[in-house]
């Protein structure tokens, strides 16, 4: 049987790579690794961390192919990131101009969660340990 050991990385495609990194940078808090701009291919690629571990590869690409995002559409339907406290991680983005969903109750764990987005509208969750 096959053996994985953990996820590697996401990688997400954006529309404006300044907007997004700020966004995750700044906002969501995430530690830049390394920053490449690939001439070859008119794109940048930002490798990302969270508390020290890899985690995200954020993409520009020129003119990408628009993504049905939502929830419920077909494919990867939204990324999570466990926090200490729900109210607290919301009320931060809210502070930071970021829209975000009211707080749901997991009705199989009884732990908090909601949804927000990123700027291209990727479903971004945070979910309360």
């Amino acid at each position: 049987m096959l053996q994985l050991n953990a996820i590697h990385h996401i990688a997400i495609i954006c529309s404006d790579y300044e907007r997004s990194k700020q966004f995750y940078t700044e906002i969501l808090g995430l530690q830049i690794i390394q920053e490449v701009y690939r001439a070859e291919r008119d794109s940048y690629k930002l490798d990302l961390a969270l508390n020290g571990q890899y985690v995200i590869e954020l993409f520009s690409f020129p003119n990408p192919p628009a993504r049905p995002s939502r929830p419920e559409a077909l494919g990867l339907r939204h990324l999570a990131f466990a926090v200490g406290d729900v109210e607290t991680a919301k009320t931060a983005l809210e502070a930071a101009g970021v829209d975000v969903e009211p707080i749901r109750i997991d009705a199989q764990t009884g732990r908090r969660f909601t949804f927000f987005s990123d700027p291209d509208g990727l479903p971004l969750e945070f979910y309360e340990e």
